[in-house]
């Protein structure tokens, strides 16, 4: 089975988010990267992807560095080289028979050109969409478990409780 890693274009993500827009337009933008890269986080600890953040230097100049937060691997590229550069390199390297590579962007030249190095695109609203269902499913992933945890301090049988539930179903009837 393949190894999935998704590289996400950090500022094109920034720029296309409407909540993370707003953080930017407040010049908060240390603040929208650092929301960006917990809600990657919940997304990949969810999904078990791989996820490689990657930012140009032209925000933050002369920090060329990498390091884990959040369990996310985050990237600052060198001065004067974008993230674009940075992510097609990177696609080179690891798009693999053994690693299924993904890049999150709505740079539709950068798009075209992974997809000539064999990996998959997504765009910034498709990676929003996704998010935003990961986010209901761990939601309800929480709530079951809850319910679950309510039930087993419940002196209630659970032939009692299926009982209860079918009466008060066929009581809702009439």
């Amino acid at each position: 089975m393949k190894s999935e890693l998704l590289i996400v274009d950090g500022y094109n993500i920034i720029g296309a988010w409407p909540h993370l827009v707003k953080l930017k337009n407040q010049d908060k933008l240390e603040d929208a990267r650092d929301s960006l890269l917990h809600e990657l986080s919940n997304y990949q600890k969810y999904t078990g992807i791989d996820i490689h953040v990657v930012f140009d230097a032209q925000f933050v100049p002369g920090i060329q560095q990498s390091y884990k937060k959040y369990q996310l691997s985050v990237i600052f590229t060198k001065e004067g080289e974008t993230a674009d550069s940075y992510i097609e390199r990177i696609v080179g390297k690891e798009s693999t028979l053994l690693t299924q590579v993904t890049v999150a962007t709505s740079d539709l030249a950068e798009q075209w050109i992974v997809f000539q190095k064999g990996a998959l695109r997504k765009s910034a609203n498709e990676l929003f969409s996704d998010v935003k269902r990961i986010k209901k499913a761990i939601e309800a992933d929480a709530q079951q478990y809850r319910l679950q945890s309510y039930r087993r301090n419940s002196p209630w049988s659970h032939n009692q409780i299926d009982r209860l539930e079918k009466l008060r179903d066929d009581l809702t009837k009439y």
